[in-house]
């Protein structure tokens, strides 16, 4: 994608990633620590994390061609080294958004924790899970965060004045 109405997609892509990986992120924590919430969440937690997963590639290369139409410099080359590390960071949300899924299905069909029989062997598994997780959407969530900021460095650099102009009407 290089231009979508007229713009760079990049600049429209962006907002979907700077909402989705957050929301993936808590959505994950929050399914992996309570598995009731992952329970009602059901398929839409990795169906999320697969639109997050999709998002992520199709941005950055809009990115990619936006950063062969500007004026290259240390600012941009920053933002897209920075950019091109958020996709194993969604990768593992979303392969563990699958596992979350899967394995509150799988307790729920066999019925594990409803009589306390097998539920202390779920117990280490839930807490890795929820550690890993929460490990997972942090790493995510400060990336997206880092990249957002260098990109919004590369592009307001000297870009405004920091005084008003006087021409506007508040």
């Amino acid at each position: 994608m290089s231009l979508f109405n007229g713009l760079p997609a990049h600049i429209l892509l962006v907002h979907f990633v700077v909402v989705l990986v957050p929301l993936t992120a808590l959505a994950l924590v929050v399914g992996a620590v309570w598995p009731g919430a992952a329970r009602r969440m059901g398929v839409v937690l990795p169906l999320l994390a697969l639109v997050t997963l999709v998002s992520v590639p199709l941005t950055t290369g809009a990115g990619e061609w936006l950063q062969g139409h500007v004026d290259g410099n240390a600012l941009v080359r920053r933002h897209a080294e920075l950019g091109d590390g958020l996709l194993p960071w969604v990768g593992g949300l979303f392969v563990l958004a699958v596992v979350v899924w899967w394995a509150v299905g799988r307790a729920a069909a066999s019925g594990v924790g409803a009589s306390g029989g097998s539920r202390w062997s779920a117990v280490p598994v839930r807490v890795a899970a929820a550690v890993l997780a929460l490990g997972v959407a942090s790493g995510a969530v400060v990336d997206v965060y880092r990249i957002g900021d260098s990109g919004a460095k590369a592009a307001w650099n000297d870009g405004f004045s920091k005084t008003a102009s006087g021409s506007g009407d508040h």
